[in-house]
């Protein structure tokens, strides 16, 4: 039982493929923290740059109108016409700086994983609507980091904001009294430089959350032993088939072998770690190896031999070179020629030495 409880749990490190196939479903890492920030710099860039144009040209709009308001029908169709000016040029004052923003949002998905189409996501799940699931998620370590981490950026903004509002508390107060057209280039400024501040913080807070984010998935995809063996043999097919398998190739490889050693003309040995069977025939380009073994099939190599009287000659570089070099039932190389011919050659002087003096 203890086998089967260690099996089952999830202790080892997730795969490459177990990786790939969570971003596949959609499950990703994915930090709030980091979208938030991206937001409020594209908006902090867009307010610092846009923020002029856009003033003046809704000013331009809504001055036009004020001015000219007595000339303005505004029953029937006209006011519909008038809501379509409005909003057009509303539109277009703010088109780029709302492009802007939805490319930031779009950037910070971007930057945490790339872009995935999966609508496992958004299946029905009754996991989702369970209250006893619902009451878990509430407490869960995920939930309560959530927790911790909105208090640790309300007490870290609210800090920011207090040390940048509090030297100009006078000003502020004195605002109440002042003339309107100061009061937007100081509200400008101190808007500036609180989003800045802001931004340079949350940076921070960001790249903290990421980490912690990317943690929790990871832990989130480890793997127990039963499922590496599972992803093992589908992966790379079942060990116990596959040394069957391999098992099968030797055993046909050295029936194939057994049968081609007596058809060989001659056995180079290295003596006793390499033994290369070839075959030579008048009109054959090149000799060709037949069986060739190392250790425990050499020496099964060099004994079908001695029983089928097929000469055996001892050349260790050759025979390991050959060894290395040819593959059975492929013609030898062509900077072996030379010493398998004398070889070859020797071993028919030999047998038509022994033919011309008869049997003993």
């Amino acid at each position: 039982m203890a086998d089967q409880r260690d099996d089952n749990e999830h202790n080892e490190d997730p795969t490459p493929k177990r990786l790939e196939e969570a971003i596949k479903r959609g499950d990703v890492v994915k930090s709030a923290e980091v979208n938030t920030w991206f937001m409020i710099a594209g908006g902090a860039l867009a307010v610092m740059v846009f923020a002029g144009p856009v003033a003046g040209d809704l000013e331009t709009t809504f001055r036009g109108i004020l001015a000219n308001s007595y000339q303005i029908p505004v029953d029937g169709p006209a006011l519909v016409d008038l809501t379509w000016v409005l909003a057009t040029r509303i539109f277009a004052a703010l088109g780029i700086p709302l492009l802007l923003l939805a490319l930031a949002a779009l950037f910070g998905s971007v930057i945490q994983h790339r872009i995935v189409l999966s609508v496992e996501p958004i299946l029905p799940n009754l996991s989702r609507i369970s209250p006893a699931a619902g009451i878990s998620r509430l407490f869960s370590k995920q939930a309560l980091a959530n927790f911790a981490k909105g208090l640790a950026k309300l007490a870290l903004i609210g800090a920011l904001i207090g040390t940048l509002l509090w030297p100009q508390r006078q000003r502020l107060a004195a605002l109440t009294g002042a003339d309107p057209t100061a009061i937007l280039p100081f509200t400008q400024t101190l808007t500036m430089r609180l989003l800045g501040d802001v931004v340079a913080v949350l940076v921070f807070v960001a790249i903290a959350d990421y980490l912690f984010q990317y943690r929790q998935w990871y832990e989130r995809q480890k793997m127990s032993i039963r499922e590496m063996k599972e992803e093992f043999r589908q992966t790379e097919g079942d060990p116990a088939v596959k040394g069957k398998l391999r098992q099968l190739r030797q055993t046909r490889m050295r029936k194939r072998i057994m049968a081609a050693v007596p058809k060989a003309s001659v056995v180079i040995t290295n003596p006793t770690h390499f033994a290369v069977a070839l075959k030579y025939e008048r009109g054959m380009n090149a000799p060709v190896c037949v069986a060739k073994g190392a250790d425990l099939l050499a020496r099964r190599i060099r004994e079908i031999a001695q029983a089928n009287d097929i000469p055996i000659v001892e050349n260790p570089p050759l025979a390991r070179a050959l060894h290395e070099t040819v593959e059975i039932d492929q013609e030898i190389p062509p900077e072996h020629y030379r010493a398998v011919a004398e070889i070859i050659g020797y071993v028919m002087r030999l047998r038509r030495m022994v033919a011309r003096s008869g049997p003993v």
